[in-house]
């Protein structure tokens, strides 16, 4: 079988994420690819740069990508790696999704989905469900990987990793930065059931395994903070790219919502968590399950 395995990393976790869930695809024809944009986006990041990349994340801006170079002209499997950014595909996953180049190869092509992830990852899934199927391609399977620390937590580790480029702990006693080792090296387990469904030809029965193997988790709490989150990023971006007409004032307005942002997340969203839990989670259940059914799933749903 040729498969491709396609992404896009600063800090080559995911690399490490792919090449773990590709290891177990023993003499299978794999062309493994780590695209980058012209004008790359730099790690570790500095705080303008970071926070000026939100308005066209969220609006999914692409940028030009550096040609690449495919063995094959086609292919039976495209395992596509990416990251979200402002709960949005990070741009570079975005402009590679929108390439002709990426059209052409996965028309009538099975595809999986490999995310690396702070933690909320739905809207960004949604977005990339959207692009492969407009491009006539099938998704089959999807598996997130995640910072399971707590929110507030792992925004602190995330935010040291990225301003620094260091993967340490952060004032000495923190959880190190992004997905933990362990979940890194599992992820070769999710390789050995897609290997089996390639070995078996029952492609299409590849999430179902993975479900079974409790590889996808939802949490509501996240899903609750994302819902609302993904909307008013939304009104951000569109705000911050109008404003940018006149002189001078994106520079003001991203300024303005990384301070909105860092007062959201550590202050006004574990208020809201507390109101969520107490009054209206215990009678949302099934809304709940209903939901996680569907963003488990590799369906989609464009109403």
């Amino acid at each position: 079988m040729k498969i491709l395995a396609v992404y896009y990393t600063q800090s080559g976790q995911l690399a490490e994420i792919i090449n773990n869930f590709i290891s177990p695809l023993e003499g299978e024809d794999i062309d493994v690819i780590s695209f980058v944009p012209k004008n790359n986006f730099p790690f570790p990041w500095t705080n303008q740069t970071f926070f000026d990349t939100m308005p066209e994340s969220v609006l999914e801006i692409p940028v030009e990508i550096e040609e690449i170079q495919f063995k094959h002209s086609s292919y039976d499997l495209v395992i596509f790696g990416y990251q979200p950014w402002f709960l949005s595909p990070s741009i570079p996953a975005v402009s590679f999704l929108k390439s002709d180049v990426f059209k052409n190869l996965i028309k009538n092509t099975p595809v999986i989905t490999v995310i690396g992830s702070r933690n909320m990852w739905i809207g960004a899934q949604e977005s990339v469900k959207k692009m492969i199927y407009d491009s006539g391609g099938k998704l089959i399977g999807n598996i997130p990987l995640i910072d399971k620390t707590t929110n507030l937590v792992s925004a602190v580790t995330i935010i040291h990793w990225m301003f620094t480029g260091k993967k340490t702990r952060k004032f000495g006693f923190l959880p190190l930065p992004g997905i933990s080792e362990s979940d890194i090296k599992g992820v070769n387990k999710t390789g050995q059931i897609l290997n089996s469904c390639i070995k078996n030809n029952c492609l299409n029965y590849f999430q179902n395994e993975a479900l079974k193997a409790g590889l996808v988790k939802i949490d509501p709490n996240l899903l609750f903070i994302e819902e609302r989150a993904k909307k008013i990023f939304l009104i951000w971006a569109k705000l911050i790219k109008k404003k940018e007409q006149e002189k001078g004032k994106r520079t003001f307005w991203i300024q303005l919502f990384k301070y909105y942002l860092l007062v959201a997340l550590f202050v006004v969203s574990p208020v809201f968590l507390i109101i969520y839990n107490i009054f209206v989670r215990p009678f949302t259940r099934a809304s709940f399950e209903q939901k996680k059914k569907y963003f488990s799933s590799t369906e989609y749903n464009s109403a």
